[in-house]
C-alpha cells in the first residue's frame, strides 16, 4: 500500500507539474492540447437511468451543518456525506477537514457575484455555480486556477476510489466487471460510470452522477480523450481556444469542434483525411456519456441556456428530457440559431450512433436484444449502431406482429419524425443530393420542406431530374422513417392535410396507418386541398416502391409474399428486388381464378385491391409502369397532366407503345376489366348512376365486370353525367383493342376464341369471327352450334354495346372519319347519334363509308336488336306491343302496330325511318327477300344485272315487283309482302323511294302543303294523281301512272278511295275477297248499275279514278300483249271488253268456216273440170 501511495504521489506531482507548465506557458495556438489526466476510461454502454431530483453535489463533511439544497435539489444521505468528507480531504491534504471554497480569497468576489449565499457552505455547489455561469461573465484568473486544481485533485486522488468503494459497495458487488477491476489505479470509478445504468443504489448513483458532471466540464479531465484525439485536434485546429481568452472550465468547444468535424466527414464525398477511428470512438463515447443530462454537453449547454429557460423551463434535467424538449422546439421562430446548430449537431451524432440518445437507448434496450438487433461494441459506428438500422430492425418487428414495448415505439416515433423534419440529419441525403438541394430546394430547410422538395423532383413533377444515387438515398430514408405507419411522422404532410383529415378521415383513430389510405381515397375529390394532394403524392411515390412501407399490407400479405413471390426479410437490402416487384407479383395473384391456382388469402387480396384502387390514380405510383413507359409517356402523353390522364393516354396509344410498356399497360387494363374499381376517378364520376341503377352489383366485394356492364347499359340515363359517360366510353374503346380487356367476354369465350379464332387479338375481329360462325351455323341449321351457349350470350351483349358508338366498330369508323367531319361535325358519338347521322346522309357518303353503312343496315334489319336507336326510342313500345315477339321480328312487330293510337310518336317516326330504309333495297327487308327469292330473279333480273353488290338499288327491284303485283303475276307469299309495301307507301310517299327520287321537285312545286303535313294519309299521292296533267317530268309522270296502275289491282293501295268507299265496300262488296282488283271491279259495276246508290264522295272519287285511268291508257298504252291482257283484266269494263272479244272471235270463226266451205267447193269444181 505504501508503494502504491508513493506511486500515486509521484503521479500527482507529475500532473501538477504538467498543469503548472500548461497554466503559465499558454501556447498561442494550441492552448489546452498538451495535458490530460486519468479520470474516466472505459467505453462501455451507458443505458441507465438517473433518478429524479438528483442533488447538486455531495453533502458537506461530517461535523459541519448540512448545506441547504441548491435550487430544487435535495440533500444526500449521511453515507454520501462521509464520502464527501473523504473526497474533500483528498482534495486538500494540507488544509483542515472543513475547508471551504468560499473561504478562499481568490474566489470570494466571483462567488458573491454568481452564487446564491446558501450554496457557499457546499464546495460542489459552488463549483457547479461558477462553471455554469454565463459565458460573457469571466472569473478571476486566480479563481480559475484554484477551481482547476480542486477538480484535478478531486478526480485523481486514490482516496476518491476508496470513497467509491465505500459508497458503492453493494453496486460494485453486483457489477461483475467493476468488481474485477484492479484497485488503486483509478479504474473503478470509470467502470461505475460506464455501468451507471446498472447502479441500483440511490447514494451510489448520486455519487457517480455528480463526479461525471465535474469531469465533463473539461475534456482534459476525460481519461484517454487527449491521447486518442490529440492529432485530430491539432489537424482540425479544434484546440485553438486560448485559455487566456476563454475560461478553462468551458472546454466543451473543443469537443463540439470535433463533433462537427465528425458529422461533416460523413457528409463529404472526399474523405482523404478522416478522423482516426479511435478518436471517432472517443467522440461518440463522450456524446453517449453526456446523453442523459444536457449539462454534460458543455457546448450545447451554453448555446441553449436561454432557449432552455424559454421553452423547457419546467422540464426537469436528467434522462435526456431537456434534449428532447429542445429538439421539439428546434424549428420555433424564437429558437436561437446558435442553439439550433448545436441541437442539429447532437441529432446528427444520434443518427450515426443511436446510443447518443439516452432515452432511445434506454427504452429500446430490451427490445433490441429480443429482436436480435445486435450491437458490436468494438465498432460504435458500425451499421448496427446507426439510427436507421435500429429503426428498420424494430419497425420490421412491429410490422410482423412481434412485441415491441410501447415506450420504445414512442421513442422511435419521435426520432422518425426528427429525421423526416430535417434532411441534414441524414448524411447520405446531404452527400448525394447536394446539387438538387442547391439548385431547386434551397431555403426550405425547416419542417421537412426540403425533403418534400427533393421527393417532388424525384417523382418527376418538375422538369429537373434526381440523380440515381440521390433517389436511392431518399428511398432509404423513407424506409428508415416509415411514414406509412403513422402520417404524423411527416410534419409537412400532417400540416398540409390537417383540414382534410378533420373532415374526411375523422372517423379513423389519430395515428392509425389507415389515415394515409383515407387520404388516398379522397384524392382528387372536393374535400382534398391542393397542398395536401402534392405532399401526399410525393410521399406515396416512395411508399409505392417498397411494399413493406404499407404496414397493413405487409402484415396481411407477408405470408402470401413469401409463398408466391419468394420475398426476403425486412432487414434485407432493397436491391434484391426491383422497386414495386413484390406488389406487382401480389396483384397478379390477386385476380387469379380458382382454376389457375396459387391465389392470395382473402385478407391479403382485400388489401392488394385497396392499394391497387388508390395507386391507379397516378402512373407514377406504379414503379414498373413508370419505368417501362417513361419513353412513351414523354412521346405520347407529355401534355396529359391531369389526374388519370396519363394511363388513359397510354391505353389510347396501346398499339404505338414499345412492347414492354404495351405489356404492362395491357396487364393493368385487363385487371381493370375485372375490377373497374381500380379506376377510382371513373367510379367517383359514376356514383350517381351507380346508386340509381347499379347498386346491386356495386355492393359486391369482388367485381367480375358486372359493374362496367351495368354502367354501359345505363350510359344514357338521366343520372349519367358527362365525366362518367366519357370515362365509360373510353373504357369501351380501350376494350376494342384486345378481347382480354373485356373480362366477362374473355371468361365466357376464351375457349371458343382459341378454337375458332386463333391468332386474333382485337376484340372487334374476335366478335366478327364468332358472330360469323354463329350465323353460318344458324343458316346451315347444324345440329350443334360450334360456339358455346355462354359465349353466344356474352357475344350478344358485346354486339349490343358496340352498336351504341361508331368508334366501337373500327371497321365502320375508320372509312367514315372524313365523312363524319364533313357531314356530321356537331353530332355526338354516343347514343348511336353519329351512326344515325351517317344513315340520313347516306347519299352523300364516300363510296367506302357508304358500303360500310349499307352492310351495317343489312345486319340491323336482319337483327333489329342491334339497331341501337330503334331499341332505345321504342323501348317502351316494344314492352307494350312485342313482349312475345322474337328478337329478329321486333321491327316487323312494331310496323304492324305503327298506326295504333297507343303508339309513341317518336317511336312511330323511327319505325317510318326504318321502313324508308327497307324500301330502298330489298336486301334490307329480310322478310321480303325470303318471300320473293324466286320472283326477283324471274321478273327483275335486268335490274340486278345493271348494279354491283356494293351499290344500292334505290327501290328499283321493289318497284319492279310492284308492277308485277299489278299484273298479278307474283307468287302468293311475295304478293302478300308487296301488298303490305304498297299499302304503307300509299299512305306515306316517303316509303316509295322511286317516287321520291323522281318527283321531289314536282312535290315541292305542286304538293308542298300536303308534304308539310305531319300526318301522312296519302294526301301527297292524291295530289300528284289529281295534278297528273301538270306534271312536267316524264319520270315522275311515269311513277304516278304506275301508282294508278297499282291502285286498280287493289283498292287498299288507294287509301283516299278506300276511305271514301269504305261503307259502300261493306254494303255492296262484303262477299268479295280482297286482292287482284276484285273489290275494285265490284265498285265499278256498282257505279254502272243505276239501281245501286253509292256514297257521293265514293262516287266522285271513282269517277275521278276512271278519268285518270282513261288518261293513263292514252298516255301510257300497253307495251305488249301481256300488258294489254293485264289492262283488260283490270279494266272496270272488263266484262264488256271480254264479251266483245268473244263476239269478235265467234264472227271470225264463222267467217272462216264460211270461207272454208266456199274454198272447198271451188276446189272441187276445178277438179271436176
Amino acid at each position: 500500500m505504501q508503494q502504491q501511495h508513493q506511486q500515486h504521489q509521484q503521479h500527482q506531482l507529475a500532473c501538477g507539474a504538467k498543469m503548472a507548465a500548461y497554466r503559465y506557458s499558454r501556447p498561442p495556438l494550441l492552448a489546452p492540447l498538451l495535458l490530460t489526466c486519468v479520470c474516466l476510461c472505459g467505453l462501455g454502454s451507458v443505458l441507465g437511468s438517473k433518478p429524479a431530483g438528483v442533488p447538486a453535489e455531495l453533502p458537506d463533511p461530517p461535523g459541519l451543518r448540512a448545506a441547504d439544497p441548491a435550487g430544487k435539489d435535495a440533500p444526500a444521505p449521511a453515507a454520501a456525506a462521509a464520502a464527501a468528507a473523504a473526497v474533500v480531504g483528498a482534495s486538500q491534504p494540507r488544509r483542515a477537514t472543513g475547508w471551504k471554497l468560499s473561504e478562499e480569497a481568490a474566489c470570494r468576489e466571483d462567488m458573491s457575484r454568481f452564487c446564491p449565499k446558501h450554496t457557499w457552505t457546499n464546495n460542489l455547489a459552488v463549483l457547479e455555480c461558477l462553471q455554469d455561469r454565463r459565458e460573457e461573465s469571466e472569473l478571476a484568473p486566480d479563481c480559475n486556477h484554484l477551481l482547476w486544481n480542486y477538480k484535478l485533485n478531486l478526480t485523481t486522488d486514490p482516496k476518491f476510489e476508496s470513497v467509491a468503494t465505500e459508497v458503492c459497495k453493494s453496486s460494485i458487488a453486483e457489477i461483475k466487471e467493476c468488481n474485477e477491476e484492479e484497485r488503486g489505479r483509478g479504474y473503478l470509478v470509470s467502470c461505475l460510470v460506464d455501468h451507471r445504468a446498472n447502479v441500483s443504489d440511490y447514494q451510489c448513483n448520486q455519487y457517480v452522477t455528480k463526479m461525471t458532471s465535474i469531469v465533463f466540464s473539461d475534456y482534459r479531465l476525460i481519461c484517454g480523450f487527449m491521447d486518442k484525439c490529440r492529432d485530430d485536434i491539432n489537424r482540425l485546429r479544434c484546440g485553438s481556444v486560448n485559455v487566456g481568452h476563454k475560461d478553462v472550465h468551458s472546454q466543451g468547444e473543443v469537443i463540439s469542434c470535433l463533433e462537427k468535424a465528425l458529422v461533416k466527414e460523413a457528409e463529404q464525398q472526399d474523405r482523404s483525411r478522416p478522423i482516426r477511428e479511435e478518436c471517432q470512438k472517443a467522440i461518440l463515447r463522450v456524446a453517449e456519456l453526456s446523453s442523459d443530462d444536457f449539462h454534460l454537453d458543455r457546448h450545447l449547454f451554453f448555446s441553449c441556456r436561454d432557449d432552455r429557460e424559454r421553452f423547457c423551463q419546467n422540464t426537469q434535467a436528467g434522462e435526456g428530457k431537456v434534449y428532447k424538449c429542445l429538439f421539439n422546439h428546434k424549428f420555433e421562430e424564437a429558437m436561437s440559431e446558435k442553439c439550433r446548430d448545436a441541437l442539429t449537431t447532437r441529432q446528427k451524432l444520434i443518427s450515426q450512433d443511436y446510443r447518443v440518445s439516452y432515452s432511445l437507448a434506454k427504452a429500446c434496450k430490451t427490445d433490441l436484444r429480443k429482436q436480435r438487433c445486435s450491437l458490436d461494441t468494438n465498432l460504435p459506428r458500425a451499421r448496427e449502431a446507426r439510427l436507421s438500422y435500429l429503426l428498420l430492425c424494430l419497425e420490421a418487428a412491429v410490422h410482423r406482429g412481434r412485441p415491441v414495448s410501447g415506450e420504445c415505439q414512442g421513442e422511435m416515433l419521435d426520432y422518425r419524425r426528427m429525421l423526416m423534419e430535417d434532411f441534414s440529419l441524414s448524411p447520405e441525403i446531404v452527400l448525394h443530393c447536394r446539387a438538387e438541394i442547391e439548385g431547386h430546394c434551397s431555403g426550405l430547410h425547416r419542417k421537412g420542406r426540403t425533403l418534400h422538395c427533393l421527393m417532388r423532383i424525384g417523382r418527376g413533377d418538375r422538369s429537373a431530374t434526381v440523380d440515381g444515387v440521390c433517389q436511392s438515398a431518399l428511398q432509404t430514408l423513407i424506409q428508415s422513417v416509415d411514414p406509412g405507419a403513422d402520417y404524423r411522422i411527416d410534419r409537412a404532410l400532417n400540416e398540409a392535410c390537417e383540414s382534410v383529415i378533420q373532415t374526411a378521415c375523422k372517423h379513423i383513430h389519430n395515428g392509425d396507418p389507415m389515415i394515409l389510405s383515407c387520404l388516398m381515397e379522397h384524392l382528387y375529390t372536393e374535400k382534398m386541398v391542393e397542398d395536401c394532394e402534392h405532399r401526399l403524392l410525393e410521399l406515396q411515390y416512395f411508399i409505392s416502391r417498397d411494399w413493406k412501407l404499407d404496414p397493413v399490407l405487409y402484415r396481411k400479405c407477408q405470408g402470401d409474399a413469401a409463398r408466391l413471390c419468394h420475398t426476403h426479410g425486412w432487414n434485407e437490402t432493397s436491391e434484391l428486388m426491383p422497386p414495386g416487384a413484390v406488389f406487382s407479383c401480389l396483384y397478379r395473384h390477386a385476380y387469379r381464378s380458382e382454376e389457375q391456382g396459387r391465389r392470395l388469402s382473402r385478407d391479403c387480396k382485400v388489401e392488394v385491391q385497396r392499394i391497387l384502387h388508390q395507386r391507379a390514380l397516378d402512373v407514377k405510383l406504379d414503379p414498373k409502369l413508370q419505368k417501362l413507359c417513361m419513353t412513351d409517356l414523354g412521346k405520347w402523353c407529355s401534355e396529359k397532366t391531369d389526374a388519370g390522364q396519363e394511363l388513359e393516354c397510354l391505353q389510347d396509344h396501346l398499339e404505338d407503345l414499345v412492347s414492354a410498356c404495351r405489356e404492362v399497360v395491357g396487364n393493368l387494363t385487363e385487371l381493370e376489366s375485372e375490377d373497374i374499381q381500380i379506376d377510382a376517378l371513373l367510379i367517383r364520376a359514376c356514383e350517381a348512376v351507380t346508386q340509381a341503377h347499379c347498386h346491386d352489383v356495386a355492393d359486391i366485394q369482388i367485381d367480375t365486370g358486372d359493374l362496367m356492364e351495368c354502367l354501359v347499359q345505363n350510359k344514357h340515363q338521366k343520372e349519367m353525367n358527362d365525366k362518367c359517360s366519357v370515362g365509360v366510353t373510353h373504357f369501351q374503346l380501350v376494350q376494342m383493342k384486345d378481347f382480354r380487356f373485356s373480362y366477362k367476354f374473355k371468361m365466357a369465350c376464351k375457349e371458343d376464341v382459341l378454337r375458332l379464332c386463333p391468332n386474333i387479338k382485337k376484340k372487334v375481329d374476335v366478335v366478327i369471327c364468332l358472330s360469323t360462325t354463329v350465323k353460318n351455323d344458324t343458316l346451315q341449321e347444324v345440329r350443334e352450334q360450334r360456339v358455346s351457349l355462354k359465349c353466344r350470350k356474352q357475344l350478344r351483349v358485346e354486339e349490343l354495346e358496340m352498336s351504341e358508338d361508331i368508334r366501337l366498330e373500327p371497321e365502320l369508323y375508320d372509312p367514315c372519319k372524313s365523312d363524319i367531319s364533313r357531314l356530321c361535325p356537331n353530332v355526338a358519338f354516343g347514343n348511336a347519334q353519329m351512326i344515325e347521322c351517317l344513315k340520313e346522309q347516306k347519299k352523300q357518303l364516300s363510296q367506302r363509308c357508304h358500303q360500310r353503312i349499307f352492310r351495317l343496315q343489312e345486319v340491323e334489319m336482319t337483327d333489329p336488336e342491334l339497331d341501337y336507336q330503334l331499341m332505345r326510342v321504342c323501348k317502351q313500345m316494344i314492352k307494350r306491343f312485342c313482349t312475345d315477339a322474337d328478337a329478329r321480328s321486333l321491327l316487323q312487330c312494331l310496323k304492324q302496330n305503327k298506326n295504333s293510337e297507343l303508339m309513341d310518336p317518336k317511336c312511330k317516326q323511327m319505325i317510318t325511318k326504318r321502313q324508308i330504309t327497307q324500301n330502298t333495297d330489298y336486301r334490307l327487308n329480310p322478310v321480303l327477300s325470303k318471300s320473293c327469292r324466286a320472283d326477283i330473279p324471274k321478273f327483275c333480273q335486268s335490274i340486278l344485272n345493271k348494279v354491283t353488290e356494293e351499290s344500292e338499288l334505290e327501290g328499283q327491284v321493289i318497284g319492279c315487283l310492284k308492277l308485277k303485283y299489278a299484273d298479278q303475276r307474283l307468287s302468293p307469299d311475295c304478293e302478300d309482302q308487296i301488298r303490305v309495301i304498297l299499302q304503307e307507301s300509299a299512305l306515306d310517299y316517303r316509303l316509295d323511294p322511286q317516287l321520291q327520287v323522281h318527283c321531289t321537285d314536282e312535290i315541292s312545286r305542286l304538293c308542298a302543303e300536303e308534304a308539310a303535313a305531319q300526318e301522312q294519309t296519302g294526301q301527297v299521292e292524291e295530289c300528284l294523281k289529281v295534278n297528273l296533267l301538270k306534271i312536267k317530268q316524264e319520270a315522275c309522270k311515269k311513277e304516278v301512272l304506275n301508282m294508278l296502275k297499282e291502285s286498280k289491282a287493289d283498292i287498299f293501295v288507294d287509301p283516299v278511295l278506300h276511305t271514301a268507299c269504305a261503307l259502300d265496300l261493306k254494303h255492296h262488296c262484303a262477299a268479295i275477297t280482297p286482292g287482284r282488283g276484285r273489290q275494285m271491279s265490284c265498285l265499278m259495276e256498282a257505279l254502272q248499275d243505276k239501281r245501286v246508290r253509292l256514297q257521293p264522295e265514293c262516287k266522285k272519287r271513282l269517277q275521278d279514278r276512271i278519268d285518270m285511268w282513261s288518261y293513263a291508257a292514252k298516255v301510257a298504252p300497253a307495251e305488249g300483249f301481256s300488258d294489254l291482257a293485264v289492262q283488260v283484266m283490270t279494266s272496270p269494263s272488263k266484262n264488256y271488253i271480254l264479251l266483245m272479244i268473244a263476239l269478235s272471235v265467234c264472227v271470225l270463226f264463222l267467217v272462216g268456216l264460211l270461207c272454208g266451205r266456199i274454198t272447198k267447193q271451188v276446189t272441187r269444181e276445178l277438179k271436176d273440170r
